[in-house]
């Protein structure tokens, strides 16, 4: 029922006791207050059911370090991306190539300069100044900058088409990159009862559609992410961009409440509760996430038409005193911290809200809250510690960029609830790192030895005719193939295997 006025009328509760029920004039929304650690009867609570921690498939693969962040980042993955690298490189160069291992070893890279010297240009940890031996043992300088100037996450040819339907094709249509690493996170972890979800900026100036400016954030400008972490271990169990207005959303629909439901569409049913800041927070998400077993628990904006003119008015409360209006299941509660300021939080998470005996009087659902906020900050406080940020002018690097962080973080927990380590974050990426390095690096002491071996038998031929002459024109080579034995030169061989092409059919 809608009531052309806002109409305020006095009911008797059980106790006996009159109590002031308020209706919005413009949805019509029924405010009843209520008498505070009385339980409410028609709140209707679903326990918790599932399973917390890593899934049975991710306690069979990690086995190691590696495994654990290739749970996440997956060998298919890394492939897709070398071949988008190659595809673009050979436009310039024709003869350029790259095996997945050399890729990982420059991921490697990136890592251990996050660790180390996380401070100036990346170039600098080749030089003499500022040199980090780790590095420069891995691989030369001007390789490394070649594998980055050629980083790539989709179909050049393909791209102009892309870009019209969707402004996040760079990184996410055709390799499906953002896709793919969003779905290994999910497959890998279950979140526990208590999820957050709050934005993330990742600091980067780059020229895109949707970089954001917040001046409320440490650094003022980047791309903005909305993300869904596990309260208890800060594990990222969903992420998507902020990419400007959508115009394939319709009039109405609220902008928040579909990006809630989004991230949370793979834990619904299962009786969770979600933890959301004034932005999300409305009694219709709350209504909608209850309708699928998820309660809501956030402060609410005070410009929000379903509230009541009682969380409006400030002036007149008294300092540490308490309110708590319900509608339906929900919860309001309008808590005064200081003079003329009010905080109001809704909850279908409890079912009766108290007092706490502290002096400033604070009810369950604000200790809650402020208990349970915290999940995405922490999250963006682990990433930015270790960042394998890098000044960068494209935004699908700077993207990818964000992804190595959140994966690294999440490779961490991951690690650490299926073996039940207890090292260190920083030890881990150091441990990483060696081991996304180990194969380019044992295929470089094959390569060593094969040259050693060599220049030490005398008489022996250094160089003669390609005898695959599968894709040059017998050119010259020093190496052979590990199953045929015919010597074979860099275009006919796949530098990954070390066998030619024809072998490799």
């Amino acid at each position: 029922m809608v009531y052309s006025t806002l109409q305020v009328r006095k009911e008797s509760s059980l106790a006996g006791k009159e109590r002031m029920v308020q209706v919005r004039p413009n949805d019509g929304t029924v405010w009843v207050e209520e008498d505070i650690g009385m339980p409410s009867a028609e709140a209707n609570r679903s326990c918790f059911t599932a399973q917390a921690g890593p899934t049975e498939s991710a306690k069979r693969k990690v086995t190691s370090v590696l495994q654990s962040f290739l749970c996440l980042l997956d060998v298919g993955m890394l492939q897709t991306i070398r071949e988008c690298m190659v595809h673009q490189a050979r436009i310039t160069e024709p003869d350029w190539n790259l095996a997945v291992h050399e890729l990982m070893a420059s991921i490697s890279i990136l890592f251990v300069r996050a660790i180390m010297c996380p401070v100036g240009a990346i170039v600098d940890c080749w030089s003499e100044s500022f040199l980090v031996p780790l590095i420069k043992e891995t691989m030369p300088r001007d390789r490394f900058i070649s594998i980055m100037q050629h980083l790539r996450f989709d179909d050049r040819d393909t791209r102009a088409e892309q870009v019209k339907t969707d402004k996040f094709a760079a990184i996410c249509l055709t390799s499906d990159i953002w896709t793919r690493f969003n779905e290994n996170c999910a497959k890998s972890f279950t979140p526990g009862e208590h999820m957050t979800i709050d934005e993330q900026l990742f600091p980067t100036k780059v020229r895109c559609p949707f970089t954001q400016y917040i001046a409320t954030k440490p650094d003022k400008f980047g791309i903005k992410f909305w993300m869904a972490t596990d309260l208890d271990t800060k594990y990222v169990c969903s992420a998507s961009p902020y990419l400007g207005k959508d115009p394939s959303r319709q009039k109405g629909e609220r902008l928040a409440e579909n990006v809630v439901m989004d991230l949370m569409e793979p834990f619904l049913d299962d009786g969770r509760n979600v933890t959301t800041d004034n932005f999300f927070t409305s009694l219709s998400l709350s209504h909608r996430l209850l309708q699928r077993k998820t309660t809501l628990l956030g402060t609410v904006n005070k410009v929000r038409r379903e509230l009541p003119q009682l969380a409006k008015d400030t002036a007149k409360r008294e300092v540490f005193s308490t309110s708590v209006l319900r509608s339906g299941s929900v919860s309001l509660t309008i808590y005064a911290p200081k003079k003329n300021k009010t905080v109001c939080v809704l909850s279908s998470m409890h079912q009766d809200v108290t007092i706490g005996d502290g002096r400033k009087r604070k009810p369950n659902t604000i200790t809650d809250y402020n208990h349970m906020k915290c999940g995405v900050d922490v999250l963006d406080q682990m990433a930015r510690m270790y960042s394998v940020r890098s000044a960068t002018r494209r935004w699908p690097v700077a993207v990818f960029y964000n992804m190595l962080d959140l994966a690294a973080v999440n490779a961490y927990i991951l690690y650490k609830a299926c073996t039940g380590w207890t090292g260190k974050r920083r030890l881990f990426l150091r441990l990483l790192a060696q081991q996304l390095r180990s194969r380019f690096m044992q295929h470089k002491e094959i390569l060593a030895q094969r040259q050693a071996a060599a220049a030490a038998v005398p008489g022996t031929v250094k160089t003669t005719q390609c005898q695959v002459q599968e894709s040059c024109n017998r050119n010259r080579s020093r190496f052979t193939c590990a199953t045929c034995k015919k010597f074979t030169c860099a275009k006919c061989r796949d530098d990954g295997h070390w066998v030619c092409k024809r072998c490799k059919v």
